[in-house]
């Protein structure tokens, strides 16, 4: 029996055949993995608030700064409807601007997408096109604010590391948005997405979103203590351009039993109190 074993080693070896290692078969499926990457960086918690400062760096190495105060509520708890309010407190220039989004993951149903800006008085919807484009003139994009949907690509799981899943993820509808595809490695242990590299159709890299810094968040659920792991430092490079922007949150909560109304128009133009410190 052993001799016949070792036979079938070496007849694996010689027709180029390798034995899956124990990681890979121990994966979860790549659905599994995508869904659960999903909830850590997204929707853990009822809702979630707190302040995030960005610092945009040019290729010249000029910096300009942004702070803004953010509201999350989810709409659910299938990890579908979810809402955001976004209101900016510096520079002045955009002091008082509001983003706000009605998240939709129903395919066919694009997210609804208002945008005020105070210099104007304008109250102003975004198309579904625009939500791949800069957010506040920083090197994150709008998307990556709100997220986006897992049902707009197919995943698969390229190759499992001793801390990653590697998943490549390619649009359903490529003319819908710059990239080819994308490569995300997801933490074994917390799912959260610690880096993530776009392609272009030539298998280009040209855009990059690192995690440099996690921390656990704790909060009351269900009566219990709990905590999450947090995106609390992160960059985002546009290698074309020679541009990047650090982005850090600080003074995260959870379950703060936010208010549905907080996330309707009329809060556009007047900002509520629990975005205003």
């Amino acid at each position: 029996m052993k001799n016949t074993f070792k036979l079938l080693l070496l007849w694996l070896a010689l027709s180029g055949i390798s034995c899956p290692n124990a990681a890979e078969i121990n994966a979860p499926s790549v659905e599994t993995i995508i869904a659960r990457s999903n909830h850590a960086s997204l929707y853990q918690g009822k809702d979630c608030q707190g302040t995030m400062s960005m610092t945009i760096t040019d290729s010249q190495g000029r910096t300009r700064k942004r702070q803004f105060n953010i509201l999350r509520k989810n709409g659910d708890t299938q990890d579908r409807e979810q809402k955001y309010f976004v209101y900016f407190i510096e520079p002045s220039d955009v002091r008082k601007m509001v983003f706000m989004v009605h998240k939709h993951v129903e395919a066919g149903k694009d997210d609804d997408r208002w945008l005020y800006m105070p210099s104007l008085d304008l109250v102003k919807r975004i198309a579904a096109s625009d939500k791949r484009t800069s957010f506040a003139g920083s090197d994150f994009l709008y998307e990556d604010i709100s997220g986006r949907s897992i049902e707009e690509d197919n995943h698969s799981l390229v190759e499992t590391t001793d801390k990653f899943y590697i998943v490549k993820n390619t649009p359903k509808k490529p003319h819908s948005v710059e990239f080819s595809f994308y490569i995300a490695r997801i933490d074994k242990r917390t799912f959260i997405p610690m880096e993530i590299e776009y392609f272009k159709n030539e298998g280009k890299l040209y855009r990059t979103v690192v995690v440099s810094e996690v921390q656990p968040v704790a909060t009351v659920e269900g009566g219990k203590q709990i905590s999450y792991p947090t995106v609390v430092r992160s960059l985002a490079k546009d290698i074309e351009s020679g541009s990047q922007t650090e982005m850090i949150f600080t003074n995260p909560r959870y379950n703060a039993d936010l208010a549905d109304d907080l996330f309707t128009e009329r809060y556009l133009r007047r900002a509520p109190k629990e975005v205003l410190h």
